[in-house]
């Protein structure tokens, strides 16, 4: 089964806890705290790999779920760091969180981070100082990260075959490389994008697409819809093909423009060529007035009769294909060395900022740091929470409260948490 799109929740593991221990061993009735920090969780690591051609796993396995660390123990022993999940996916799978892309993974091995999992709590021997000798504060382990995204499989070629149904695309394909697409005289035999190399010259080879034949109003979704289309976003070149035989030859070029244009994405600017394709057994008197008849609204792209049966055109046409690709390949290489020699300035986020939202039964606290500090807190914990109320004392928050005269009891929580709170 070909999966191309897919939605998956993405889930990196929780940090374990550290705990709160004191040296218990024989003859050391005062020992000092020994509570260790609990293990980081494991990250979600999608790698993207040749020996993968479809997202189907992904359809029914909806968690993509990393494992948790371990909580700390006694003796400064630090939990176990929990294991990556590490994912393989096809080359050409983008990973979307809300419409934007995060990652593209368009090399073979190209490995990326897309869950990172949560810090580990520390344990009350991290607290240890020259003025607080016997700390009872341990923290919690951080959530690691978690949202909903979108598998998106674009296939990567050198040349997107695209026309009407029954055009001649997968016999071409089975020409001109080694794939077998099926092929039978009637619409939409394939449904499935198929991949070939053809061997042009010695040390030159086409990584060719044979996309399902579109339709008007394909990119709107109808017949095979635009789940195919997408394929085509990645091509350098678009080899346009049409059937010789057809009744109305301009509409058939003007049917499949429409569509390349209508999609979220203008297809028409990539470089095309079109093939006239089935010319075997036909006077070439025919075959020239279909051309001719095309040339009147083609200004310019060259236009190639080919016959896949006999093989007339073909080198001919994998020649120009050749010529085409290799330049796109250098102005796009010409592109990227461009984009490299600019500096990438990254604006500095100011951490300790916060903001505080006093409501009419409670208080909202938000700012990057507060906010971690308080997800790390154990709010069972008398020390920890002390240990809060002393943190947003050095960072203001309390003056804050006082000039506003907010009422003593009030609830204070933290972002988006709305389970646990202090109490002010």
């Amino acid at each position: 089964m070909f999966i191309d799109s897919t939605i998956v929740t993405i889930k990196a593991g929780d940090g374990g806890n550290g705990i709160v221990s004191f040296n218990h061993e024989r003859g050391k009735p005062m020992g000092g705290p020994d509570g260790g920090d609990g293990g980081n969780g494991g990250n979600v690591i999608f790698i993207a790999s040749e020996n993968q051609n479809t997202l189907a796993k992904y359809r029914f396995q909806k968690e993509l779920k990393a494992k948790d660390g371990s909580n700390g123990g006694n003796a400064n022993c630090h939990g176990k760091r929990g294991e990556n999940l590490e994912i393989a996916v096809p080359v050409g799978t983008q990973v979307q969180i809300k419409g934007t892309v995060v990652a593209d993974l368009t090399q073979d091995g190209q490995r990326e981070v897309m869950a990172t999992g949560g810090k580990g709590g520390f344990g009350n021997a991290h607290f240890t100082s020259s003025v607080r000798q016997a700390p009872k504060v341990a923290e919690k382990g951080e959530a690691g990260e978690e949202f909903e995204a979108t598998l998106e499989l674009k296939i990567i070629a050198d040349i997107g075959l695209v026309g009407l149904p029954n055009a001649g695309k997968s016999t071409l394909l089975s020409r001109v490389t080694g794939a077998k697409p099926k092929i039978a005289n009637y619409p939409f035999t394939t449904l499935n994008p198929h991949l070939g190399v053809a061997q042009v010259e010695k040390g030159s080879e086409l990584l060719i697409a044979d996309i399902p034949g579109l339709i008007d109003g394909a990119s709107e979704g109808k017949g095979l819809g635009d789940e195919f289309l997408r394929h085509v976003e990645r091509t350098q070149v678009l080899l346009h093909m049409i059937d010789v035989y057809s009744n109305d030859i301009v509409a058939d070029y003007k049917t499949i423009q429409t569509e390349l244009k209508n999609y979220r994405v203008d297809l028409t600017k990539k470089p095309q060529i079109i093939a006239v394709t089935k010319t075997e057994g036909l006077d070439k008197d025919i075959v020239d007035d279909q051309i001719k008849s095309l040339k009147k609204v083609v200004k310019k792209t060259e236009i190639f009769p080919v016959s896949s049966l006999s093989g007339d055109g073909l080198q001919k046409l994998l020649y120009k294909l050749n010529e085409v690709v290799t330049k796109q390949r250098m102005q796009k290489q010409a592109e990227k060395s461009e984009e490299d020699d600019i500096p990438v300035i990254k604006a500095v986020e100011d951490v300790d900022r916060w903001h505080i939202e006093i409501k009419k039964r409670y208080i909202v606290v938000t700012g990057k740091k507060i906010e971690r500090f308080a997800r790390r807190t154990d709010f069972a914990s008398e020390d920890g929470v002390r240990r809060l109320r002393d943190i947003m004392r050095k960072m203001g928050m309390m003056k804050t409260f006082e000039k506003n005269k907010v009422e003593i009891g009030k609830k204070v929580y933290f972002g988006d948490d709305r389970e646990d709170y202090l109490q002010y």
